[in-house]
């Protein structure tokens, strides 16, 4: 997890520009209150015997589920083409429960706090396995979705086991900036950390831009923030944990990670933006 941990100058994603076309764009908004019981209980509804109403079901959630994933899609000008409508329905129904979700683990060192306002944490991550794959698209948003997309079919069966490995927390970018923290490189590394009965021996992607990589024990500050992640906010993070940290000189200058706990298509996200300790 240090600054050259994952690939930054790496290839892009296969991801494509596309046009918003006549379907409305759905808001941010409107995708937070989405509620996939309330599908399921339209479809119970509509459907026949059980084992009709079952598949039916799943081929209809599948295909909604698709649709509402393009239209984000459509907003960012990313294209979600129709062979994510397996590894979101997925995805959807394993976040039913974040709470059940593997988290990357960690030693908190020390959590500075100003009026019991968490203004930054200290911490240790261990030597992990980690997925990584490198997007250069014209957005940072654009990029992270490209990114994210290839993951996920990496995650659900698109791997030598043939199997769904699970999701964990959080799904990270690696970010560059310029020497002024102006700007952001348009080289964005996404990464996954492996479940941990994975860590020992990964599953190998089929996708050959997708890296498998150990990243060594890292000691991290962290700042949350919430809200969405484009280059503006990302930018605007980097600058407020710098202010707030005692020794910023100990930190890599030019590389971060944002730490995204919610999916990229949520209204409200839980992010982290880490700087990582000099060696």
């Amino acid at each position: 997890m240090n600054g050259g941990g994952c690939h930054m100058s790496g290839g892009g994603g296969d991801s494509r520009v596309g046009e918003s076309g006549s379907r409305p764009t759905i808001t941010l908004e409107d995708l937070d209150t989405f509620n996939e019981d309330d599908f399921d209980s339209d479809l119970r509804s509509s459907n026949g015997g059980p084992d009709e109403e079952n598949n039916a079901m799943e081929e209809e959630g599948q295909d909604r589920l698709l649709n509402y994933w393009q239209d984000i899609g459509r907003g960012h000008h990313v294209e979600v083409p129709q062979d994510m409508a397996q590894p979101i329905q997925q995805l959807t129904s394993d976040t039913k429960n974040t709470t059940d979700r593997e988290k990357v683990p960690f030693t908190l060192v020390t959590c500075k706090d100003n009026c019991g306002n968490v203004q930054y944490e200290k911490r240790v991550y261990k030597k992990a396995s980690w997925a990584c794959i490198t997007v250069r698209e014209d957005t940072y948003e654009q990029s992270i979705c490209a990114g994210f997309m290839k993951l996920m079919r990496y995650i659900c069966q698109q791997n030598t086991t043939g199997n769904y490995l699970g999701m964990t927390l959080p799904i990270v970018t690696v970010v560059r900036t310029d020497d002024s923290r102006s700007s952001l490189s348009r080289d964005v590394t996404v990464a996954y950390y492996l479940p941990s009965q994975h860590q020992d021996h990964p599953p190998m992607p089929f996708d050959p831009d997708i890296t498998m990589e150990t990243w060594p024990a890292t000691v991290v500050y962290s700042r949350s923030f919430s809200g969405p992640t484009t280059e503006t906010s990302i930018l605007g993070e980097i600058h407020a944990l710098g202010e707030v940290l005692d020794s910023p000189e100990l930190c890599v200058s030019e590389s971060f990670i944002v730490a995204g706990y919610t999916s990229p298509a949520a209204a409200h996200r839980h992010n982290e933006v880490w700087f990582l300790e000099r060696c």
